[in-house]
């Protein structure tokens, strides 16, 4: 390991550290929240906030894993607990019964719903109250960047 990252000198690692840490506390604080006050992982509340925004309320399974980052397998066993819950059901493809959709349930947008207002709260809260409008453009362009950037180098074949 090189020196430099041990000592965390360059600006890119002490960036990247600060990212980190930052993304880390930030979920934490927030799952914890949605956790003690909606029995919802943070990972559930996003998967149940992309349905809610979907055109009539459903997603490929394989879609809606690419969109909160989960594998194949991690998504089905997200979705399995939403279900149980009965905030998800499944739906199939008339033209394609291999495509399974997770759909939102009317109880699993009432559970959306009543988890945003805590959700935002807490991101005013954390965000707003200590950032001004011109810095929290400014966080919102560079992780776009970085975000778009590190999604660009993900389909990029090996060398």
């Amino acid at each position: 390991m090189s020196a430099q990252v041990l000592s965390e000198q360059s600006s890119a690692v002490r960036a990247f550290v600060a990212l980190v840490r930052s993304h880390a506390a930030v979920t934490r604080r927030l799952s914890v929240e949605l956790t003690n006050d909606h029995g919802l992982t943070i990972n559930d509340y996003e998967v149940l906030l992309r349905l809610a925004r979907a055109p009539d309320r459903r997603m490929r399974r394989v879609d809606l894993a690419g969109e909160v980052l989960l594998t194949p397998s991690g998504i089905t066993r997200l979705l399995d607990g939403l279900e149980r819950a009965g905030f998800v059901e499944r739906g199939t493809c008339e033209s394609d019964r291999r495509v399974v959709y997770a759909v939102l349930t009317d109880a699993g947008l009432a559970k959306v719903r009543e988890a945003s207002a805590t959700h935002v709260a807490q991101i005013d809260e954390l965000f707003a109250a200590r950032l001004d409008s011109r810095e929290l453009a400014r966080i919102a362009d560079l992780m776009e960047r970085l975000g778009d950037a590190a999604a660009d180098d993900d389909c990029r074949p090996p060398e």
